[in-house]
């Protein structure tokens, strides 16, 4: 679908705004992933900070209609490292930007 894959590519790019930097992977397959959130940079093989979910669970993430905390317990969202804890910055919301 066109506009799923829209969806979640500009919300991605969205919380790379709101969360700039690079020490967590956040992965929609097939649609898109994005390096996000302040700490120290990743550079090679595989990230020690991945979130990934499906494409229909990112899009309630973000806005609003389905928590963190219940999405990471029912296993809709594999994070793993210190930095892969998301709730601080979704749902995405209109007017949050990471202060620069």
């Amino acid at each position: 679908m066109p506009a799923v894959r829209t969806a979640v590519r500009f919300t991605l790019e969205e919380l790379a705004d709101v969360a700039p930097g690079s020490s967590v992977e956040v992965r929609v397959p097939p649609h898109g992933a994005v390096q996000a959130v302040p700490g120290p940079r990743h550079t090679r093989g595989t990230p020690p900070n991945v979130v990934e979910t499906d494409p229909g669970t990112w899009l309630g993430l973000v806005t609003g209609t389905v928590a963190w905390s219940d999405a990471v317990r029912d296993g809709l969202v594999r994070a793993s490292g210190a930095r892969a804890d998301l709730s601080g910055f979704l749902p995405l919301t209109v007017g949050r930007r990471a202060a620069r």
